[in-house]
């Protein structure tokens, strides 16, 4: 089962930027797409974007498209989500996960993940 663990959310200006980080272990990181989800109160846990297993392909909600940047270091096991030109809707807890199965895919349903860690949150101020 894979361990996931948030970092890096806090209380940005609107404008201002944050980097999230997730550490995975567990399973063999380098063989699963990753990805970011967050939930904002009183709504549904949401997909952000997406990473594939060698880094090569990403994918984002068309909300955070050209201002949030998903990338990994696969010899320190660890997801990046790089948050610019941040809005106040971006408030949220952030989570990461990992495909359920190796390969390129990552659905993009938070229905589809059984274990989901803490989540980092993320408060932006107008």
């Amino acid at each position: 089962q894979v361990q996931l663990q948030e970092s890096g959310g806090g209380l940005a200006q609107a404008g201002g930027s944050l980097r999230l980080s997730c550490a995975a272990s567990g399973r063999t990181f380098s063989s699963y797409s990753m990805g970011w989800f967050r939930q904002s109160p009183g709504k549904e846990r949401e997909f952000v974007a997406a990473i594939t297993w060698d880094g090569g392909r990403t994918f984002y909600t068309d909300s955070v498209k050209g201002r949030f940047t998903i990338s990994r270091d696969n010899d320190k096991n660890t997801l990046y989500l790089q948050m610019d030109s941040l809005k106040s809707e971006a408030t949220a807890v952030y989570y990461c996960n990992q495909a359920p199965t190796t390969g390129w895919g990552f659905p993009p349903q938070a229905s589809a993940y059984d274990y989901w860690g803490q989540g980092t949150q993320v408060t932006v101020s107008s």
